[in-house]
């Protein structure tokens, strides 16, 4: 857990994150972010759609304190919505509503969220909520049934690490919905600790949805869960049309592409954009095993895995104190 609470603390890091957006590429971060622009992601995708892959889409950023940069992400996710469309692509929205204007005023971001949903569902595109912190939790779930009561192309994440999310997936069983493991600290009375526990939940998240849900996204690069969901949709008779296994971009492309020829349907998560930091350090949060897939290609691969993740944000900080 230390190790975990490491790589939040480094998510959370204003000043390392500024640093991030202006030297993150020349770093190596386009090896897990699919470009620093819409002409480039859309160039992605469309590689990865040719190979069967369908994808859905994250123009980074979160935590959003001003009206005007919250307007200015509203108006790259629409544009992103059009471009998915003229283009034809097999791909869809995930955004995050504090990116939004979450922590600004609730009424503020439903309205950005509500100009979204509406304008993906004339363009028949889904458009998925990435579930946040704790605090950000209730209020996003009340913006998606509210959302819901008028749209049908807009679901949201369940994250197996906290205690209730048992409920809230039966509370959303109707919606399409991607279970994932969960990559925010939150204390152990909202939240499993334990490694074990959380793999346990999810599971149990994942075949509840299969069997009960609309449809379900199964976020993992883990062979173990990937297999036992294989067993249990075959064991169970669940149509392979009813759920997707879902990666990351830039990681497994292998399995991505394995997982593809088998059959199965194959999402990539695909981020781009320059706030890519919390991004990265989240991801190194949630299953820290994740070190060695990232910092090979990110840092220095003779480096140690672990220094070369502290030394790339001791590098960053001095970038900051140069500026």
């Amino acid at each position: 857990m230390a190790l975990r609470d490491f790589f939040i603390s480094l998510s959370e890091n204003e000043a390392i994150s500024t640093a991030a957006q202006n030297y993150g590429f020349k770093l190596g971060a386009q090896h897990i972010v699919a470009g620093a622009n819409l002409q480039e992601v859309i160039e992605s995708v469309r590689t990865l759609n040719e190979q069967g892959i369908a994808c859905t889409i994250d123009n980074l950023g979160e935590f959003v304190t001003e009206e005007a940069t919250a307007i200015q992400a509203k108006d790259e996710i629409l544009a992103l919505i059009e471009a998915i469309h003229s283009e034809q692509l097999n791909a869809h929205i995930s955004l995050k509503p504090s990116q939004l204007g979450l922590d600004i005023d609730i009424d503020f971001c439903y309205d950005n969220l509500h100009e979204i949903v509406e304008h993906a569902n004339e363009c028949g595109i889904f458009v998925n909520f990435d579930m946040e912190d704790s605090p950000r939790l209730q209020m996003t779930f009340d913006m998606l049934k509210e959302l819901q009561k008028s749209f049908n192309n807009v679901g949201t994440v369940i994250q197996a690490y906290l205690h209730r999310a048992k409920g809230d997936i039966e509370n959303f069983k109707d919606s399409r919905l991607r279970v994932v493991k969960g990559a925010y600290k939150e204390s152990e009375e909202i939240a499993y600790q334990d490694q074990l526990e959380i793999d346990i939940n999810f599971l149990e998240l994942i075949e509840y949805h299969l069997t009960h849900g609309l449809f379900t996204s199964i976020a993992t690069h883990d062979h173990n869960i990937i297999n036992h969901v294989k067993y249990f949709v075959e064991q169970y008779n669940i149509p392979k049309e009813k759920f997707e296994f879902q990666l990351l971009y830039g990681f497994r492309k292998d399995l991505q592409v394995e997982l593809a020829r088998e059959g199965y349907q194959v999402c990539v998560y695909v981020p781009y954009g320059e706030d890519w930091y919390g991004y990265f350090m989240r991801l190194l949060a949630e299953r820290p095993q994740n070190i060695n897939l990232v910092t090979k290609r990110v840092f220095n691969k003779k480096t140690n895995t672990v220094l070369a993740v502290a030394a790339g944000a001791f590098v960053l900080g001095r970038l900051t104190k140069r500026k």
